[in-house]
């Protein structure tokens, strides 16, 4: 029986890796690599290979496995290859163009929290898999919003309950732009299969009551908020149970600037916790009632204690990536120590990383993924698996912990968020210990007493509060601090590599040669090229802010904003969460001056996110408009920067307001070219502005007046312009159908280009002396998930391929 047990386990010590063999071990650090290096990959392809190839590729790696020397060759094709065949899969399940936009009625279950707002409840829904739903959305996960101004009935939508909805449906689309989210990439790894809203909320039923994880975390989020009735209750909720849907934008803000959000999303000392309590009830347990070691040893039990407390507190909050992946690595140690095998923590954070890519290998498309593992990796590779047990000894691990991981992490954080928090290492400095050692055990110890008895918890989520109180205001005054967080402009794709490899050798042991010359491979990350126009040129940017407007216009020192997109009360702000990071991407320090062409929401709605982020020292906008300025903007007015003439062409100063007819229209003439925006000008200011003087219409670049729509872009206006790019600013799909097909039509007859950001994303356009330069967001940064690309809509809607695309 003894040997049996031996044999068994030297068995699965092998199978494992846990044995010190020849050549890679199949889950060591080297097979781990090369499994993410395929994964990566594979989702950075452009478009995915045939699912024949990719089948045939899994099949040919998997022998590869079988031999020690060829292990990690075979691990990365078989990333690539399972990777790309459940990307495939996902893209495929999502919801055909045929049902895009129709009533439809589905059953199902809302999962995860739901998301209230003033006006409207954002939630996820997982529709029932049974004959009664339409057979494209059985078993899918869709993302549904019910608008009304009433909050009552939205209220009734909690975490596990089940509904009846008829809704209106559309594939996953999003805006793309520098420095801005993707949400097609965002469904992808979240497998969201459409999204859309409830079309007629007076016929939604709701089926059963909840009854879910999700409705645990729901309802005692609701007692947290009961019991601490103070501002830092919504901490207290984000730290104990990981719901952040009571933290805003300015919150976010705060914790970014401090370098503190890996603090506030659940964390792997989070499961740690909870796992060396269940492990210590355990084995307290067994020592207890000693008889129970007949049946499991008291050692084991502990270990069984880990696990099950570690997966059970990930599934309670979610099972996001760091506290899987510390789930996963608890476990492994745990089978180590059952198997009588000493386990390294780099064995242990690779058979982590292998499990979940094994689970869900789009994992690596979330931030979470490459923060909550690289931050371990650096650890493990610069600091010591054991050092001295005096109180100075652990004082020195603690702040070569802090540098180590500011500087391991300061590249990934500036590639995945496009800023830099120089306070966050001081910051974690007092909030790693606090909140670790304080805030969170008493958050925690709360849901454990509350699971107990109703009431019980109330006590400690207090203390938890007071004592998140107690070192807040000093971590807000940092994050507040100027100088606290740089926006860095979009570094190019070879500066991440570069500045991991300066880290890697700034933290190798002293004397080694080249230490601070290797400072030089920051640059392209810190500093990376913004190509700016030179003196007597220009560069427009028209911004994906969906079925609105906005163009960045530079010139070599100077920037102009005109229209800063639409924004809805309480929802979509364009401004916010696509103009202030495009011209942070872009590396705009400030803006020189700012015109709103008109009133009308989806030209002026984002003015109050960009003044937040970008101080607007001059404002034109037309006499009477709704959103006034600083000064208007009227006919005749000029002026010059680095060589580039600047023209207000309309509204005469006794024009009155009339909406889009009132638009500013702006003419840019440089010494190589001109380009002219419009505004929403119609028909009646086309004629009247070609009546006046047609020479100054004349324009290489023309921002297509409205959008596209029927009542503008007239055939002699169009004619008179005699432009060579025609740029529609439109949303995708968008209910008025812009662009109109006769109106792209009468451009592309008259020789020009046509795009729109719905199909191209932002558009970046630059009049110099080379000529007319152009770069497409979704073209230049092609990714397989693009929605566009694989409907087979090209994005110029009539394509001049003599323009230079860099």
């Amino acid at each position: 029986m003894a040997l049996s047990l031996s044999v068994t386990r030297v068995g699965i010590a092998r199978i494992a890796g846990f044995g010190r063999g020849t050549g890679f071990s199949l889950f060591g650090p080297a097979c781990a690599a090369a499994l993410l290096a395929g994964v990566t990959l594979c989702l950075l392809l452009p478009a995915l290979p045939p699912r024949w190839l990719l089948a045939l590729l899994l099949a040919g790696a998997l022998p590869l496995l079988g031999s020690a020397a060829l292990r990690p060759v075979g691990m990365l094709l078989a990333g690539l290859a399972f990777a790309g065949l459940q990307a495939g899969g996902v893209l495929e399940s999502q919801l055909p163009f045929a049902l895009q936009g129709q009533a439809l009625g589905i059953e199902g279950r809302i999962v995860e929290l739901p998301v209230h707002e003033v006006r409207r409840t954002r939630f996820r829904f997982q529709v029932d898999d049974d004959a009664r739903q339409p057979p494209a959305l059985r078993g899918k996960t869709l993302q549904l919003a019910w608008y009304d101004d009433d909050p009552l009935p939205r209220q009734r939508l909690r975490a596990g309950s089940r509904w009846a909805f008829p809704v209106r449906l559309r594939a996953p689309r999003g805006l793309r732009n520098p420095g801005g989210g993707d949400a097609e990439k965002y469904a992808l790894a979240s497998r969201i299969a459409g999204t859309g809203f409830v079309a007629e909320t007076g016929l939604a039923k709701r089926l059963a009551a909840p009854s879910s994880i999700d409705a645990w975390r729901e309802a005692m989020s609701a007692r947290i908020a009961t019991a601490v009735p103070r501002a830092s209750s919504r901490y207290v909720r984000a730290l104990a149970l990981g719901d952040t849907r009571a933290l805003d934008d300015a919150d976010w803000a705060r914790l970014r600037a401090a370098g503190l959000t890996h603090l506030v999303a659940i964390s792997g000392f989070h499961v740690g916790l909870v796992a060396g309590f269940c492990a210590a009830l355990a084995a307290a347990l067994w020592w207890l009632w000693p008889p129970l070691c007949r049946w499991l040893p008291r050692p084991f039990a502990a270990g069984l204690g880990a696990v099950v407390g570690a997966f059970g507190y990930a599934l309670l909050t979610g099972m996001a990536v760091p506290t899987l992946r510390t789930a996963v690595m608890i476990a492994a140690l745990v089978a180590a120590r059952w198997l009588r095998r000493r386990m390294r923590l780099a064995d242990t954070l690779a058979l982590g990383c292998i499990v979940l890519l094994l689970l869900d290998p789009l994992a690596v498309l979330g931030a979470g993924f490459w923060l909550s593992f690289a931050g371990v990796a650096w650890l493990l590779w610069c600091l010591p698996e054991s050092g001295g047990k005096d109180t100075r000894a652990m004082l020195r691990g603690f702040f070569a912990a802090q540098a180590v991981a500011s500087l391991g992490l300061l590249p990934l954080s500036v590639t995945l968020f496009g800023q830099a928090s120089f306070a966050g290492p001081l910051a974690n400095l007092a909030a790693v210990p606090w909140w670790s050692l304080v805030v969170v055990p008493l958050g925690l110890l709360g849901v454990l007493a509350e699971t107990l008895h109703a009431g019980f918890g109330s006590v400690f989520w207090q203390a938890s509060a007071w004592s998140f109180d107690l070192l807040w205001p000093v971590l807000a005054r940092i994050a507040d601090s100027p100088l606290a967080m740089a926006w860095l402009p979009e570094p190019r794709w070879y500066a991440l590599p570069l500045a991991l490899l300066s880290a890697l050798w700034l933290l190798l042991p002293r004397g080694l040669p080249g230490r601070w010359l290797v400072l030089l491979l920051w640059l392209p990350l810190l500093y990376p090229p913004r190509e700016l126009p030179k003196p007597g040129e220009a560069e427009l940017v028209v911004i994906d802010v969906g079925q609105g407007l906005s163009v960045l216009v530079r010139t070599a020192q100077h920037s102009l904003l005109y229209d800063m997109g639409p924004a809805l009360p309480d929802g979509f702000d364009a401004g916010e969460r696509a103009v202030v990071p495009a011209l942070h991407a872009l590396g705009v320090a400030h803006l020189d001056m700012a015109m709103i062409s008109h009133g009308d929401n989806d030209h002026a709605g984002g003015r109050q996110a960009v003044a937040a982020a970008f101080p607007l020292p001059r404002v034109l906008a037309p006499r009477g408009s709704p959103v006034a300025g600083t000064a208007f903007c009227q006919a005749g007015q000029q002026w010059a920067w680095d060589g580039v003439r600047f023209q207000v062409l309309h509204p005469a100063s006794e024009f009155p307001y009339l909406g889009n007819e009132a638009a500013c229209v702006l003419r840019i003439e440089t010494a190589h070219g001109s380009a002219l925006l419009t505004g929403d000008v119609g028909h009646y200011v086309e004629r009247k502005l070609l009546r006046d003087d047609p020479a100054r219409l004349r324009s290489e670049v023309v921002v297509v007046p409205h959008h596209g729509s029927d009542g503008s872009s007239d055939p002699a206006f169009v004619a008179a312009s005699g432009a060579k790019l025609a740029l529609v600013s439109s949303g995708a799909d968008n209910r008025f159908r812009h662009p109109r097909p006769p109106v792209v039509r009468r451009w592309c007859e008259a020789g020009a280009e046509v795009l729109d950001t719905a199909r191209s994303g932002a558009i970046r356009v630059w009049i110099g002396r080379d000529g007319l330069r152009l770069r497409e967001r979704r073209a230049f940064h092609a990714r397989l998930w693009d929605a566009v690309r694989r409907r087979g809509q090209a994005a110029g809607l009539c394509y001049a391929p003599e323009f230079w695309r860099p």
